[in-house]
């Protein structure tokens, strides 16, 4: 289920380096995440529901790629969007 939009700017605006940003990788990681968690209470409500389980993989897959592309270009913005995140890694 997509976020809501109230929701989903504010995560932009928390994570945004500058003004109008939605596509730095910090803004991305952020989106990711809270979708992860949304899926993540639904598979625990509803085990058996593999079509999910599939996206929710696809989506930890892109967040992973992107936390490697940020700690390859600058580990110390992938540091704190780790740490603001309560990310282990």
């Amino acid at each position: 289920m997509p976020l809501a939009r109230e929701q989903k700017q504010e995560i932009i605006t928390g994570f945004a380096t500058k003004d109008g940003d939605t596509g730095s990788p910090e803004v991305q990681i952020a989106l990711l995440t809270e979708r992860i968690k949304e899926l993540t209470g639904h598979l625990r409500s509803f085990p058996k529901d593999n079509h999910s389980r599939r996206g929710l993989l696809k989506l930890v897959g892109q967040r992973r790629r992107l936390l490697a592309y940020l700690m390859k270009k600058d580990s110390a913005r992938y540091r704190t969007v780790i740490g603001r995140l309560g990310l282990r890694r």
